[in-house]
């Protein structure tokens, strides 16, 4: 008996990897445990999901842009960085589904969840730390899991990804306060007047300083879609709880509004105004 079919595809994988067994398919699929009988939970549990495999991929592409550009490899620096953005765009995406949900449906499980929220996504909090939002206050929901601490301690001791592309202007002659690139932050990071001058000139003459200002455009199009991600998230809230409390205690939408006012890169965007 052969283990191949009439087309020469094989048939027969009692003795080899098959495509269930590479992606890992049983434990994957199996992974989905609703705690009522709402059919919507489903729904709930696999957009959550996805969207933690999808924020697995963003960190790996956004630590391999960091180390890329650290070593002046600015062409792999701007394929990952071009990637996350694409990334961001599928987790934009997914709030058209999670919106086929309404309120009615929402309230036949949402008791299940307890104080478990999405507030409390370990790798969510790592993408944030990765790209210079670092608001130590925010690890105190991972306090419970060491494992999370434990990568949220080793981001800090990097420098952000804004951070390396700040040195990397430092190393092309360009004026950058030594505080600001010094040593891994573990604040926000908050505007800086010399940083601000040092991106308009570079816009002002893009030819002069292609490098940078074609890694500088990669950040405006990662943290757009970051914001279009965050606003998705807002008007999705409000759509199926209105103004409630969170399941994780916070404010909801008033929470979710205020986050829409942080900036990753804000030199970048100020700088608009000065051209």
């Amino acid at each position: 008996m052969t283990d191949r079919n009439k087309d020469g595809a094989k048939t027969d994988f009692s003795k080899s990897m098959s495509y269930g067994d590479y992606l890992g398919l049983d434990k994957l699929l199996t992974a989905q445990h609703p705690l009522s009988k709402a059919p919507d939970e489903l729904l709930f549990i696999i957009q959550h999901q996805t969207s933690e495999l999808w924020m697995k991929l963003m960190l790996h592409e956004l630590d391999t842009a960091r180390s890329a550009i650290a070593t002046d490899n600015l062409q792999e620096a701007s394929k990952m960085l071009a990637r996350v953005s694409r990334i961001m765009e599928q987790l934009n995406n997914a709030w058209d589904v999670l919106r086929t949900m309404t309120p009615s449906d929402y309230t036949t499980f949402r008791e299940s969840l307890g104080h478990s929220s999405g507030f409390q996504s370990a790798q969510y909090r790592l993408v944030e730390f990765i790209l210079g939002n670092r608001n130590t206050d925010m690890m105190k929901p991972h306090a419970h899991d060491p494992k999370a601490m434990e990568r949220l301690e080793s981001e800090l001791h990097k420098k952000s990804l804004y951070q390396e592309v700040l040195w990397l202007a430092a190393r092309q002659g360009m004026d950058i306060p030594t505080e600001t690139i010094g040593t891994p932050s573990r604040t926000p990071h908050c505007e800086n007047d010399a940083v601000r001058a040092m991106w308009a000139q570079v816009y002002r003459d893009p030819k002069t300083y292609w490098s940078l200002y074609e890694v500088a455009e990669k950040l405006v199009d990662l943290e757009d879609y970051f914001r279009r991600w965050r606003f998705n998230h807002v008007t999705t809230v409000e759509r199926v709880i209105g103004f409630k409390r969170g399941t994780g205690g916070t404010a909801g939408v008033a929470y979710l509004t205020k986050m829409l006012a942080v900036e990753l890169f804000p030199e970048l965007w100020r700088v608009r105004t000065d051209l």
